[in-house]
């Protein structure tokens, strides 16, 4: 394993929304100071896993070549992010899933080690970001022996990513409220309003 990985680290990236809030367009071929959105989240997830995973409904040609491999929805309807979960879960090749957006540029190498080691902490349980009393479950990690009761919670008519790791017992790494680091441009407006962070 190369120096500064995450060990036993899967990384799955969601970029198989509609995209309803960008009129449509897929989110993370979306550009933003020059380069795909999802080219942001891979120059930080990259030197991180040796399995990074992008979940995908279209324009998979042009995903190919930010992860090592892409998943699709069962039913490629554009059934939310657990769907992509889901998938992400089914392939996963290590003990733990980390859970990111394709549309948060601004996520630091830093932020994603806090999570891991939380992780590593109790690591039965899942760990979602919180900032105040909000809960942020599409930053996240989800030991993969829970895919069962994933599943199962599914398969009852959960689609609530965020309820289901609350009921597994998640564990929070508490952050700023204003965090820029988790700012979610997923809208035009917001695309053109964010400036890169220092250093990017």
């Amino acid at each position: 394993m190369q120096q500064g990985m995450l060990a036993d680290c899967s990384i799955l990236l969601l970029a198989g929304g509609e995209g309803r809030r960008m009129g449509g367009r897929d989110k993370g071929l979306v550009e933003w100071h020059g380069k795909p959105l999802i080219a942001w989240a891979y120059q930080i997830t990259r030197p991180l896993t040796d399995d990074l995973l992008i979940s995908c409904n279209r324009n998979h040609q042009r995903y190919e070549a930010f992860a090592d491999h892409l998943v699709v929805d069962e039913g490629c309807d554009f059934a939310g992010p657990l769907a992509g979960i889901r998938a992400g879960l089914a392939v996963a090749s290590h003990p733990f899933l980390m859970i990111l957006p394709c549309d948060a540029p601004l996520i630091d190498a830093a932020l994603l080690r806090q999570l891991y080691l939380t992780a590593q902490e109790s690591p039965k349980a899942p760990v979602m970001a919180r900032r105040g009393t909000q809960w942020e479950p599409l930053f996240s990690i989800v030991p993969t022996e829970l895919v069962g009761a994933i599943e199962a919670a599914w398969r009852n008519g959960e689609r609530s990513h965020r309820r289901i790791l609350l009921e597994l017992g998640a564990r929070a790494v508490d952050l700023e409220i204003n965090d820029p680091r988790l700012a979610n441009l997923n809208s035009p407006a917001l695309l053109s309003a964010q400036l890169p962070a220092a250093g990017t």
